[in-house]
């Protein structure tokens, strides 16, 4: 038997560093991922470093908001992936870091976020763990005692110039972990979002202003220092090695105490 973690944006930040993290724990890795040409080649360098610990590694470089993407995904998992019968996907981690970061009101009309940008940015960082959750239950996929984690951040409830849509779509990524939290219990199945602190990732320096943000999460942490992706990644394993589910709906602060403190 496999225990298995399926990561979604798994090839940097967050989902990197998660998968490394299951690969020391002697976890399979299937890893989901949209990368060009550019940055190819440290997908391929991630895919060696995790297959000398993993169980093992399969990589899709494909969109995940694509339904029919992730039926091909989920279908490659089924039928040829898996052992029937005992492999598991242990842990889900939702980590998908694509949207538009402009403001809603540019100085000009052409700087506007566009309803197709909006639109897009929701489905893509907030909806899509509701498919991609429905379908590994359905499939049974999942066992009893799997963990589900959706990756958030303080900007679902805080205002960042230019970060608009993204905010939106971390809200209804919120607001989708705690209903399906109400609904899988009966699977033996819970579901959390995480909210990690300040992290010096790709998608984070794409954010307007960002190193005012990071200013502030300095000012702010009681360490000192960002999080780091493989703070956050150590917390993931923890909870998924779990035997229990009783952590479940509840949002899990993997900041270091950066959000309690306001002064």
């Amino acid at each position: 038997m496999i225990n298995w973690a399926l990561i979604l944006g798994v090839s940097s930040g967050f989902g990197a560093a998660t998968a490394r993290a299951f690969a020391e724990e002697g976890y399979g890795i299937i890893g989901v991922h949209l990368d060009r040409a550019s940055t190819i080649g440290d997908v391929k360098t991630l895919i060696e470093e995790l297959k000398s610990k993993a169980r093992g590694v399969h990589f899709f470089n494909v969109n995940a908001a694509d339904a029919e993407k992730r039926m091909f995904v989920l279908d490659e998992i089924e039928n040829k992936i898996f052992k029937k019968g005992s492999d598991t996907v242990r842990c889900l981690m939702h980590s998908l870091a694509f949207g538009t970061l402009k403001p809603y009101l540019g100085d000009k009309s052409d700087d506007d976020l566009t309803q197709k940008q909006l639109e897009m940015t929701i489905d893509v960082m907030g909806n899509s763990i509701v498919y991609w959750t429905r379908d590994v239950v359905r499939r049974n996929l999942m066992a009893r005692g799997g963990k589900i984690f959706g990756m958030t951040s303080s900007g679902g409830h805080r205002v960042i110039y230019g970060y608009g849509a993204v905010s939106a779509a971390k809200a209804v990524l919120e607001s989708h972990c705690r209903q399906l939290a109400m609904e899988l219990p009966k699977f033996g199945i819970s579901v959390s979002p995480v909210q990690a602190g300040v992290t010096n990732t790709p998608a984070m320096r794409k954010i307007p202003r960002s190193d005012l943000i990071v200013e502030d999460a300095l000012r702010r942490n009681p360490f000192d220092r960002l999080t780091t992706p493989e703070d956050v990644a150590e917390i993931i394993v923890s909870i998924t090695k779990q035997k229990g589910n009783w952590m479940n709906g509840n949002m899990i602060y993997a900041d270091g105490g950066e959000n309690i403190v306001e002064l």
